[in-house]
């Protein structure tokens, strides 16, 4: 809600120099720093305050007003680039009726019988850059600066795999500016920032300063080794080419091998932008990178040149900018929770609030290096981020309203469940409880080994796995396939009839046959995931040989590091896992290993080198089924089709992928066309 306005012209000046000056310094700490001093929500209600003195006030509109102006001041240290054409910054809407007003001005700046349609972007949270190129080869890649100049990043763009250094056109055009958002894919993104947290380093605030940071390394390596995006979707000045329509320009891009978002759409009216809008504010964290709202824009580029520019805008585009995911709150206190591996987590209780329309009452800290890092202490004002299903975080503190007694904290001693030690091995970034008993250890251990994820026993929840505890129906893991002797006592639970009983434990007896990397998932060994347990399973063959292995053993198998051996061996040589083992196995669990895709034998190098993907249902396998057995060959399976993927496996209902593996020429193959690559190692004729 906007602040109300001053009628006195005096007290006016004195607010609109003050939100000038905060608002030129937060750009500044945006665009070139990466270092926000707050939420963009909270910049874009300051803007609006200033927006609203300067309608009321039209003399305090100047050139040096940040209304006039784009971005921030350049780095001097990169070479400037003067873009071709200004890089304009773009007017928000905020609600329904805002959008509707934008098109009400459209309407009546062009001629009365002119048929209008929309072009629907999502907005994505990234880096603006600048891609230029000449006779279809990149000359130059820059931010965007203050609009007029930015800083040269060519050398830094080079090194991301979806910008193409020469375009895939037969008569490109002799100069071509294209604008686009560089972004950090999600899942590499928390990936990368998990890998940061378990070396004790200081995890990225978000995508968003994470990609800026990147780009703005001034070794170009360093961006090598960050899994940056790009995606396109505009242009400047453009000689040797003419498009009739913005939407017929994407498509040509999409064709000369620019990344332009699946999601785009051409729709013709505002109620059809409407229903744009509410769908992806819905289902915003579906797709895999940021968005913060939806930019809408004209189609028809001569109504484009009719509407024309203000200062600092086009009058033929608008951003709608979704609710906020980041919200401020109080960090009332900080407790330790005991996770299934004994790794200590502290999180924090905060004072609810209602985050991206979720309450939020707690939110992770990660360990105690990233709560030094990050200086946050019990009684401070903080921003809470949430994003998706992800655990919600705290992003800092708020040090402007930190009261003067708040004190650094630091991990408790001993275990909060068990009173045991909590110790921090040499080289780790997390604290441990080493207390195989402790009983949140154990809570957390028995629902993991009934998860999805490890052994997949249905009616084993976190509800049902407290009750079995509680009533000593349970003590460790292997007690869980014990529970068949114990059925009686099942029966006299209250609440569990003989179909729930039944059911857990043909579900208990199922699990005994799951796959020997799944096996390894659900012993709870450190640092084990299902990518590194697979390895094991596949390259050992067993879980004797699994336990016996050394250290050194473990490490020649390509992909275990020296971290992920230790743990391995560590767990396996503690007698009371060794002990756990020796029951399990006594209770008949899977100790072998299965070739992928039922073969006795299968060539590891069949397909080594080979990018695949694979989508839709195929009949004679599942998903999972086909990702091992291509695996399994030396093949990698990714989730995204790009010019490196070799084939695309399709199913029914493949969805977008199959769309663009036709768009870009790649080989797309059905279930017989599987079998037949994962025999012989070639495509089909």
């Amino acid at each position: 809600m906007v602040a109300a306005v001053p009628t006195d012209l005096a007290e006016a000046r004195r607010r609109h120099d003050e939100l000038s000056r905060t608002v030129r310094d937060a750009r500044y700490r945006y665009y070139v720093l990466s270092d926000p001093p707050m939420t963009d929500a909270e910049f874009d209600a300051l803007f609006q305050q200033l927006v609203a003195l300067e309608d009321a006030h039209p003399a305090l509109v100047t050139s040096n007003s940040p209304t006039q102006q784009v971005g921030a001041p350049v780095d001097t240290a990169f070479a400037p680039f003067r873009h071709l054409q200004p890089m304009l910054s773009l007017d928000n809407a905020f609600s329904r009726e805002e959008l509707e007003a934008w098109a009400q001005r459209v309407e009546r700046g062009l001629h009365a019988d002119d048929r209008l349609a929309y072009v629907c972007e999502l907005k994505i949270d990234g880096v603006a850059i600048n891609l230029v190129y000449r006779d279809g080869v990149l000359t130059t890649a820059a931010t965007r600066g203050d609009g007029t100049v930015g800083e040269d990043v060519t050398a830094q763009v080079a090194t991301i795999d979806a910008v193409p250094y020469r375009l895939a056109a037969d008569d490109p055009p002799a100069v071509l500016e294209v604008r686009g958002e560089v972004y950090y894919p999600l899942e590499a993104f928390e990936a990368m920032n998990a890998a940061r947290i378990e070396r004790g380093e200081e995890a990225f605030m978000n995508p968003r300063n994470a990609a800026s940071g990147a780009l703005r390394q001034k070794d170009p390596e360093v961006t090598r080794q960050r899994p940056l995006s790009v995606w396109c979707h505009g242009f400047g000045v453009l000689e040797g080419a003419s498009f009739a329509t913005y939407s017929g320009a994407l498509d040509w891009m999409r064709a000369a091998g620019l990344p332009v978002a699946d999601e785009t759409r051409v729709v013709g009216s505002v109620e059809e932008v409407w229903d744009f809008v509410e769908r992806w504010t819905t289902a915003r964290h579906d797709v895999a990178y940021e968005i913060d709202g939806v930019v809408v824009k004209v189609d028809a580029l001569a109504q484009r040149e009719e509407l024309g520019f203000t200062a600092r805008a086009p009058r033929w585009a608008i951003a709608y900018k979704m609710p906020p995911v980041e919200q401020e709150t109080t960090l009332e206190r900080i407790e330790v929770n005991i996770g299934r591996t004994g790794k200590a987590t502290p999180y924090a209780v905060l004072e609810p609030v209602v985050v991206a329309g979720t309450r939020i009452t707690y939110a992770t800290l990660h360990n105690e290096i990233q709560i030094h890092a990050k200086d946050v202490r019990e009684g401070d004002r903080v921003m809470i981020r949430r994003a998706g299903d992800v655990i919600p975080e705290v992003v800092g503190p708020v040090l402007t309203k930190r009261q003067p007694e708040a004190t650094v904290w630091h991990m408790p001693a001993d275990c909060p469940f068990c009173g045991q030690p909590l110790v921090r091995p040499e080289g780790e970034a997390h604290h441990f409880c080493e207390n195989v008993d402790c009983p949140n250890r154990l809570l957390e251990s028995l629902a993991h080994l009934a998860s999805r994820g490890a052994l997949d026993i249905e009616g084993l929840g976190e509800q049902s796995v407290e009750l079995l505890v509680a009533k000593g129906l349970v003590g460790d893991l292997a007690d869980v396939f014990r529970l068949a002797e114990r059925r009686d006592e099942l029966l006299a639970l209250e609440k569990w009839g003989t179909k729930r009983v039944d059911n857990l434990l043909a579900g208990i007896e199922a699990a005994k046959q799951r796959p020997l990397e799944r096996v390894l998932v659900a012993l709870n060994i450190r640092h084990l995931g299902p990518t590194y347990a697979k390895l094991l399973a596949r390259h050992l063959g067993s879980l004797d040989a699994i336990r016996a292995a050394t250290p050194e053993q473990l490490e020649a198998i390509e992909g275990i590091g020296p971290t992920i051996a230790a743990a391995v061996h560590a767990w396996f040589a503690t007698p009371r896992n060794a002990q756990l083992i020796d029951e399990l196995v006594g209770l008949g669990i899977t100790t072998e290993a299965e070739r992928a895709g039922g073969d006795v034998d299968v060539d590891a190098e069949l397909l080594a080198g080979w990018t695949l993907v694979v989508t839709g249902t195929l009949e004679g396998f599942t998903r999972d089924e086909v990702k091992d057995a291509l695996e399994a060959r030396g093949a990698k399976v990714t989730g995204s089709v790009s010019k490196r993927t070799r084939a695309v496996v399709a199913g029914e209902s493949p969805g977008s992928k199959l769309a663009k593996a036709e768009d870009l020429g790649v080989p797309v193959l059905d279930e017989t066309g599987l079998r037949h690559l994962l025999e012989t190692g070639e495509l089909p004729a």
